[in-house]
């Protein structure tokens, strides 16, 4: 009999990451292929669909070669996919794309997220669980049909980059609960798009996708795409949901009182409830996971980027002679004691989303003097980060949602200080689930789900082992517990100068 095998499919910002788990959840093989970013100027970040598509079809394709290597070539007994939210792109009657994917971080339609916050925001945040920002495809779509009437008007669809991949694989529009409910468009009650803002939209509703649950099976793989993977045509694709619900699912982080936290890039704090919850403030999210499993919780811009930033500006002259140029910036940091000697950094260089959801913040140093130095900086970086990280979680207590565990996952848990001061800030003990790509080990899961592998989610912190854990020390815990106020109180005085700053700003640039 041979080994059944699931595929994990994460369509990342950055990257797409293909995993191959058997039954146990134990990896059998992998596979990664990256694409860039494009930002013709400060406020657009666009990638091109069709090297996404291509990384997707290189890293399944290499993943199961791996795999018919290994194993039996009819071990593969399904493909579950994860992708990034808040992707939107336009395509033609024939699917070919009219515009870039444009992708989370673009900021074009700050303005008319401003705009809509004041009138009907509050209202399409309640029924759909998305906070209004810039990096809603509602806002960009009324972006577009402002500022961009002729590509507005000539879009057959307007879907994201996981539609894209599965149009091309399986000939049909279809869109899984979870990212829907990331468009801002979709109402968590009905299960279905929401008239009121597809009509803000300016779209029909034959525009969009059809709405589907996460654990749907679709077969039927197009011939192209058969050659291309070695996949069998009748091998069951699982849409999938988004990666934020799917990294709390592959970090073990789904009974009651279990908080992910991840930083990669960005950065999220994410927790699973049993119904959809909103915030009286609009202060987090709330999206689909299953359809009796909602993951609330608020996602930050600016985390793994301010250390980038460090890097690059502060440290610019030790890139070229130092390979490891992140260990060495952690090891400055260790020599600064907890709480960067009175310095506090705002982590809000890309603007910032939870719990404030303003694209006009910007990056602070305060409390700066003669005595700090480069290591006080990176130490203060480091910290800021972990206030505002802190400051979603205070969020989800005012809901009445209390942490009995944190798991952290993401790119800084390669750092044992930077977890350390995670444990320390939250005054919680924090776990590392051993899985690096939770994402893609959450996509396996649900499609496990999907396939009748697991009753439920009951048993999966038991295929989620920990590779190590921080405890909070009572020294720094008492340094943070006096800082954290004095962070919230400065952002609270200063984040109207923000909003100042930007219109001067915006001024100035349209001369």
């Amino acid at each position: 009999m041979s080994k059944k095998v699931i595929i994990g499919v994460d369509i990342g910002t950055t990257s797409t990451k293909t995993v191959a788990y058997d039954r146990q959840g134990t990896i059998i093989a992998k596979a990664s292929e990256g694409y860039p970013l494009y930002s013709e100027n400060a406020d657009r970040a666009e990638q091109d669909p069709d090297e996404i598509f291509d990384a997707v079809i290189q890293s399944l394709s290499q993943t199961v070669n791996k795999v018919q290597n290994q194993l039996d070539a009819s071990s593969i007994k399904g493909v579950a996919f994860s992708a990034a939210m808040h992707s939107l792109m336009a395509v033609d009657e024939k699917g070919q794309p009219l515009t870039p994917s444009i992708t989370w971080g673009d900021q074009r339609a700050t303005k008319e997220a401003e705009r809509l916050k004041k009138n009907s925001g509050i209202a399409i945040y309640h029924r759909t669980g998305a906070p209004i920002h810039p990096m809603l495809p509602l806002t960009k779509l009324i972006w577009f049909k402002k500022h961009d009437s002729d590509i507005f008007n000539a879009a057959e669809k307007w879907i994201s980059v996981k539609e894209y991949i599965f149009s091309r694989f399986f000939d049909q529009y279809i869109v899984d609960y979870s990212i829907a409910g990331a468009t801002g468009m979709f109402n968590m009650e009905q299960l279905e798009w929401d008239e009121e803002a597809v009509k803000l939209s300016g779209l029909s509703l034959n525009q969009l996708s059809d709405p589907v649950s996460t654990t749907r099976q679709i077969s039927g793989l197009n011939p192209k795409i058969v050659e291309q993977t070695e996949l069998p045509e009748n091998t069951p694709f699982i849409i999938g949901a988004s990666d934020g619900v799917l990294a709390n699912l592959g970090a073990g982080a789904i009974k009651k009182g279990a908080v992910a936290c991840s930083i990669g890039t960005s950065g999220a704090v994410r927790t699973v409830v049993p119904g959809p919850v909103t915030d009286p403030k609009g202060r987090f999210f709330c999206y689909a996971l299953t359809e009796n499993q909602w993951v609330i919780g608020g996602p930050i811009n600016n985390g793994g980027v301010a250390l980038q930033w460090v890097r690059d500006n502060i440290f610019d002259e030790l890139n070229h002679s130092i390979s490891d140029i992140y260990e060495v910036l952690m090891e400055r940091a260790k020599k600064v004691q907890a709480g960067a000697n009175g310095l506090l950094f705002l982590p809000y260089l890309t603007g910032e989303r939870a719990p404030y959801w303003d694209a006009d913040m910007k990056g602070v140093f305060f409390g700066l003097t003669l005595k700090h130095d480069r290591n006080d900086m990176i130490r203060a970086v480091l910290e800021g980060v972990m206030y505002q990280m802190n400051e979603v979680v205070q969020t989800l207590r005012e809901a009445g949602i209390h942490p009995r565990e944190i798991r952290a996952t993401g790119g800084f848990t390669q750092s044992a200080l930077w977890r350390q001061i995670m444990a320390d800030v939250f005054d919680k003990q924090i776990l590392v689930p051993s899985h690096t790509s939770s994402a893609c080990f959450g996509a396996a899961l649900l499609g496990m789900k999907a396939l009748g592998w697991l009753p439920d989610f009951s048993t999966v912190n038991e295929m989620v082992t920990i590779r190590t854990g921080h405890k909070p020390k009572p020294e720094h815990v008492k340094i943070y517990r006096a800082y954290k106020p004095v962070f919230r109180q400065l952002v609270k005085n200063i984040q109207s100068d923000f909003s100042a700053l930007a219109e001067v700003n915006r001024k100035i640039n349209q001369k």
